[in-house]
């Protein structure tokens, strides 16, 4: 009888590599042809696409809405696929249109508005005229950080409260973290890591769920802790934690400090291995809506926690190869029928099946504009993992 060694070698090792049912190729195909019919809608740059209106007709914002910035970045990901020169100039036309944002001093969200087009602008091209653009941004957003509360402000008011900041802010951070090499100026840095601290002591809960908004006192004591966009204030609104993930993921990249891995990898373990979470790892909009399973899904949070997932596993740890096969899982349902559209239809946006802000009954199970940027970002990244020399999937 011959040895079923040889067999068995081929079958673990088939097994670690198996392919996914990921095309990369395929999918930047299709999206270049969605957004260039997006572009053909969208002939100037007074409207950016936003979403889809409960009539179905398109729903656009200008330029100081705080998702400005996800369709010049998403024009990005696809030139950096494709290196196809329409969708670099097309990239650089729609960048360049939330240039005047570098001076709003009014939001927080400077991170998306401006980082996303021009971070991702600069990476690709090293075009000289976007990091002024980015370091006044960042001045503007360093602005909103007050050092006797700790925290940078998010919204100018919420109810009651003066000082609110939402578990979104992280996401900020990646643009001054980037500011603070391009400058020098390590104060931006500072508050960065200021933000963090303080949004692990006081955004979190034991099991690293997060709050969504946390309102502050001036002497930076917490005044109350609250939900807008999720269910209740004590629900763990997918998004929400997405964004934690995502930010955390970055701060343990840029600091090297390893109590900013430790508190991602707990963020993602709450994440995965919520009973609420479905087979397909899509999310319902939040992990406590009280008709699960007869509620939304969110594919928008499904696409930002793929790729913070993605960077996450690189890292190493007990955990990585569930990190990767988690994302894997993700970006295979994001790819599906169920959730990207038909070529031409879904106003020419890539996914489907989003929620925006349920409890104010807006932007509920339509298209949104991060969820097709940050599910094509954690396409290239999943590429370039699965191209990685010595990767173990």
């Amino acid at each position: 009888m011959k040895s079923l060694l040889p067999f068995l070698l081929v079958m673990l090792v088939s097994t670690a590599f198996a392919q996914s049912s990921i095309n990369v190729d395929k999918e930047f195909t299709f999206a270049a042809q969605q957004y260039q019919g997006m572009l053909k809608s969208h002939p100037d740059t007074t409207k950016f696409p936003q979403s889809t209106k409960p009539d179905g007709s398109p729903d656009d914002r200008k330029s100081d809405w705080w998702c400005s910035g996800f369709f010049g970045g998403s024009l990005w990901h696809i030139y950096e696929r494709t290196k196809a020169p329409m969708w670099k100039e097309a990239a650089n036309k729609w960048t360049m249109a939330v240039a005047k944002e570098q001076y709003n001093t009014g939001t927080h969200d400077l991170g998306f508005m401006i980082y996303c087009p021009f971070g991702n602008g600069y990476r690709l091209t090293k075009n000289e005229t976007y990091p002024p653009i980015m370091l006044t941004g960042a001045k503007s957003l360093s602005t909103r950080f007050n050092p006797k509360v700790g925290v940078i402000k998010s919204w100018n008011k919420f109810q009651n409260y003066d000082y609110p900041v939402i578990i979104d802010n992280m996401m900020n951070l990646e643009f001054l973290f980037w500011a603070a090499k391009r400058s020098g100026n390590k104060e931006f840095y500072n508050i960065c890591v200021t933000h963090a601290d303080n949004t692990i002591k006081n955004h979190y809960r034991p099991d690293y769920s997060s709050y969504h908004v946390v309102c502050y006192n001036p002497d930076g004591t917490v005044a109350a802790r609250k939900t807008a966009q999720g269910y209740a204030d004590n629900s763990a609104w997918a998004r929400g934690q997405a964004w934690g993930l995502y930010g955390f993921t970055v701060m343990y990249r840029e600091t090297n400090d390893k109590k900013y891995l430790d508190f991602a990898r707990h963020i993602a373990d709450f994440y995965l291995n919520h009973p609420n979470l479905p087979a397909d790892k899509i999310p319902y909009w939040d992990f406590n809506a009280p008709n699960i399973p007869n509620e939304e899904r969110d594919a928008s949070a499904a696409a930002i926690t793929a790729s913070a997932l993605l960077e996450l596993c690189t890292y190493g740890g007990p955990s990585a190869k569930t990190y990767y096969q988690a994302a894997v899982k993700m970006l295979e349902s994001l790819s599906s029928p169920a959730y990207k559209a038909n070529l031409g239809e879904n106003n020419h946006f890539i996914l489907k099946h989003s929620v925006g802000h349920k409890p104010a009954k807006s932007e509920v199970d339509t298209p949104i504009i991060y969820a097709d940027y940050y599910y094509l970002e954690a396409l290239l990244r999943y590429d370039a993992l699965s191209k990685k020399p010595g990767f173990k999937r």
